[in-house]
């Protein structure tokens, strides 16, 4: 038996997941457990989600299992001490750090010929220190494989626009200018779930439309190259990522709105948004390290805002 660390496109199987998604992925259940107030106790339970897979075979493999992580000799599952000894030892294994700078959450898995074990461990006294996700190992593989091409965003012509890794954000721009950046999951080539809204991935480009919302990554690339306006005069400019500063285009219309029609052409041709001039204009000016030479702090039509960084799930 391996165990192996998990790969962060592995984590949100350590997770409960929509019906979908685990119906999809052959999740069979999940076990909690902890050391108790000794560090050597382990106190568990057991949530079925598919009575039907949750078979005599499958009880035996993860008898073996979780026998051989807690066994005496090596098991990172014997005790509270021996599983903060493996996490603090193994740092590629944390889910990162949380909002007070501490790693709290590992993962790994083993794999059996059968069945995946996707585990959560948490070293941490007073809380669970396991959860132990149970799934088909193949029909798990092929659905992680498959959400390996990304979530397919669209416009209502079936023009693809972006794509996102399986567990991002999208930041969504209302009519009204709020934000709203609900985290998203990859279902099928055509489906997609939105918060804990799941649609044909056209039928979410029409609603957005319909609404009057925008819709793009949260993490917006810098181009490596755009057209600006300066505020001062009106002059096209021409602004190449990382570098200070910026040089005159060489024809200039001699009027604000010609040349500002002109920079949004050019742009509009290189796939650069008024959100990306905006930040690209400020890394310029005041350096780009700044907040204002991210994307993410424009409105759609480049305008500053403030994110009111609402984590509510995105409803209908």
């Amino acid at each position: 038996m391996d165990i192996e660390i998990m790969k962060p496109n592995e984590r949100n199987y350590t997770y409960s997941q929509s019906q979908q998604i685990s119906m999809q992925t052959g999740l069979i259940g999940h076990m909690r457990a902890d050391f108790g107030s000794s560090g050597n106790e382990f106190w568990h339970n057991w949530d079925d989600f598919r009575k039907d897979l949750n078979t005599e075979e499958f009880k035996v493999d993860f008898d073996d299992v979780m026998s051989e992580m807690r066994s005496p000799e090596g098991g990172i599952l014997r005790d509270r001490a021996t599983l903060s000894k493996y996490c603090y030892s193994h740092y590629e294994a944390s889910f990162g750090k949380d909002s007070l700078g501490n790693e709290r959450e590992f993962g790994v898995h083993v794999n059996t010929d059968k069945y995946a074990y996707m585990m959560r461990l948490n070293p941490n006294k007073g809380e669970y220190n396991l959860y132990c996700y149970c799934y088909r190992k193949d029909w798990l593989d092929r659905h992680l494989d498959k959400a390996e091409n990304g979530i397919r965003f669209i416009d209502s012509s079936y023009n693809e626009l972006f794509r996102i890794p399986d567990g991002e954000k999208i930041i969504i721009t209302t009519r009204d200018g709020e934000l709203i950046e609900p985290t998203c999951r990859y279902i099928d080539e055509y489906h997609l779930e939105v918060g804990n809204n799941l649609f044909h991935i056209c039928e979410f480009a029409e609603r957005m439309e319909q609404n009057g919302n925008t819709y793009e990554p949260i993490s917006i690339p810098l181009p490596d190259k755009c057209y600006s306006t300066l505020p001062s005069s009106g002059e096209i400019v021409v602004i190449n990522k990382n570098e200070k500063g910026f040089r005159l285009y060489t024809h200039q219309f001699g009027d604000w709105d010609k040349n500002r029609e002109m920079c949004n052409q050019m742009n509009k041709n290189l796939g650069v948004s008024k959100r990306q001039e905006a930040a690209m204009l400020a890394g310029s000016m005041l350096g780009w390290n700044v907040k204002a030479a991210n994307p993410k702090n424009y409105d759609a039509d480049g305008n500053p805002v403030k994110p009111k960084h609402k984590s509510k799930n995105y409803e209908r």
